[in-house]
């Protein structure tokens, strides 16, 4: 135990001092969002999928998988890693010609300041669980290696604080250096899981196979109008509730060219994937090495169950590389959720209230958002008992229902207007909430309900009220 805990320590303070030593490359605002819009083909393919293997995909999803198989885990990965290649396909060429500072930017553009504003605040509003979840996974991952030396509070407050040190430096630059080297630590690591727990069960095949045997494999839903809905909803809530966001935007942004924006986030995306089943594959070994422990946790917390397994039954040398991808994941993750939501209020609504602010001022502004942002999220992390499945999945009904109808129009139908997309917003949310309200169980899924009133929103608002032009143009301007 105290062999982990030094290495922990010592991979701990090394990757914090790269992301310190990244700052040296900020001199701007731009640099501090963007980098500088400047990346390569590499760092932004590693930060697309650093940024998304976080804790979810570490202890929540192969939790979830234990629990429920594919079709528990429809929303993420497969939603997830979905959205990132068809951003790739769909918006990011020309989101990059624009060159926009931030996601609402487009917004604005496209349909006016007051949907700005309240895309902007929805998309701060949908980082709380996010951010929240990565958050609570350092507080676990501290209260593990510890032997409950350092409780969950004390060990979220730990991380948060460490990893805000070196975002609050070195923003979008120290993002994507960390990212690059955490990316390589989480493949080397999990793999080498892998192959450990291969060998003790006596090849991959067997775990597949008893999976497969338990069903966990089928990922269609039941034939049944209910199970249809539901998993349709979770899919679409991670697969298009994603795009409107701004971690997505700023690697589209901070690429070196629209070529490498597009291509980066359609191969980060299938790695995503692909990497994201190796922990479940990992998660289910349990099962067959320890079925007795895997009982008893999955009525406590399933989440536990991959830690608890690599604790219990594996080498110290394993559980090193374990909890060094881990971390590295948890990181990568809660530093990039961390900057995008604080970049996007800093620009959006604080920048526009205050017009004049030099650059100097811009990035003053920014590193103090950041700051309060970390501490709001570390509180509701600490206050909240949800898992951190449930945690991210949520987090992306908001855009759902209220930014992407206008994203997606905006873009690919021309008659999309101002009044279309306020409409569509509105109703979107007023449905949604409402439904999670009085009948968020209900046949239908409030979400997918305020999909569909954000469509009819969108249609029915732009025909109503038609200006003579209201069209996106490549360099971000209405026309």
């Amino acid at each position: 135990m105290n062999t982990l805990i030094w290495f922990v320590i010592l991979y701990w303070v090394i990757s914090v001092g790269i992301g310190i030593y990244a700052a040296r490359y900020v001199r701007n605002s731009n640099d501090f969002a963007v980098a500088g819009r400047s990346l390569p083909m590499s760092v932004v393919t590693a930060t697309v999928f650093a940024t998304w293997f976080g804790s979810e995909a570490v202890l929540g999803i192969p939790a979830t998988f234990v629990e429920e198989g594919f079709r528990g885990v429809i929303a993420d990965p497969f939603g997830s890693g979905m959205c990132l290649m068809l951003v790739g396909i769909l918006f990011a060429k020309r989101l990059y010609r624009m060159n926009l500072m931030t996601i609402s930017d487009y917004y604005r553009n496209r349909f006016g300041r007051a949907v700005e504003i309240l895309v902007t605040l929805c998309i701060v509003v949908s980082y709380l669980g996010w951010v929240a979840a990565q958050i609570k996974a350092l507080g676990l991952v501290f209260n593990v290696v510890s032997g409950g030396a350092i409780s969950m509070n004390a060990g979220m407050i730990i991380g948060a604080a460490s990893v805000l040190i070196y975002t609050l430096m070195g923003g979008m630059w120290s993002v994507a250096i960390t990212d690059f080297l955490q990316m390589i630590i989480i493949v080397i690591g999990i793999l080498y899981i892998s192959w450990e727990v291969s060998g003790m069960v006596g090849g991959a095949h067997v775990i597949i196979s008893h999976a497969a045997a338990a069903g966990k494999l089928n990922i269609l839903p039941k034939a049944e109008l209910r199970d249809i809905l539901w998993f349709l909803a979770a899919w679409f809530t991670l697969m298009f509730g994603s795009m409107p966001q701004q971690d997505v935007f700023q690697r589209i942004a901070s690429s070196r060219s629209e070529k490498i924006a597009r291509n980066a986030s359609i191969l980060g995306g299938g790695l995503y994937v692909l990497f994201a089943l190796v922990p479940m594959f990992l998660c289910y070994s349990a099962t067959l090495i320890d079925p007795a422990m895997v009982d008893e946790l999955i009525g406590k917390d399933a989440q536990l169950i991959l830690p608890t397994m690599i604790m219990a039954k594996m080498p110290v040398f394993a559980q090193i590389m374990f909890f060094g991808a881990l971390l590295s994941a948890i990181k990568s993750c809660a530093s990039a959720t961390l900057l995008a939501p604080s970049v996007t209020f800093s620009e959006n609504v604080i920048k526009e209230m205050l017009p004049g602010m030099s650059d100097r001022q811009s990035l003053f502004t920014m590193r103090v958002v950041v700051l309060v942002f970390a501490a709001v999220v570390t509180g509701f992390a600490m206050s909240t008992d949800s898992n951190i499945f449930q945690m991210v999945e949520n987090a992306y009904k908001v855009t759902l229902v209220a930014a992407f109808v206008p994203l997606i129009f905006g873009f690919y139908w021309k008659r999309a207007n101002s009044r279309g997309a306020l409409t569509s917003m509105i109703l979107g949310l007023i449905t949604w909430i409402g439904m999670e309200l009085l009948n968020p169980e209900g046949l239908i899924p409030p979400q997918l309900l305020g999909l569909g009133m954000a469509l009819i929103g969108m249609v029915a608002g732009s025909l109503l009220y038609r200006p003579a032009q209201d069209k996106i143009t490549d360099s971000g301007q209405t026309a």
